[in-house]
């Protein structure tokens, strides 16, 4: 059966969240010792996108069956 437009924009939207997040936290990790509010900054903005991805996978669930 094949997915709803919305169902599959979101599940592309989950995995760009939680793969942009992570790779934007651990730039902030590898950029702390150089300038550290810059390494926060993306460390807190990239948590906060992965957090947004993972929020999103349980809106997914909670989703009605495709019909």
């Amino acid at each position: 059966m094949p997915m709803t437009p919305l169902k599959a924009r979101l599940d592309v939207l989950i995995w760009v969240l939680i793969f942009g997040g992570l790779l934007t936290a651990v730039l902030g990790i590898a950029s702390r010792p150089v300038a550290t509010a810059t390494g926060w900054t993306l460390m807190v903005l990239g948590g906060c996108l992965a957090a947004a991805g993972v929020l999103l996978i349980w809106v997914r669930s909670r989703l009605g069956p495709d019909r």
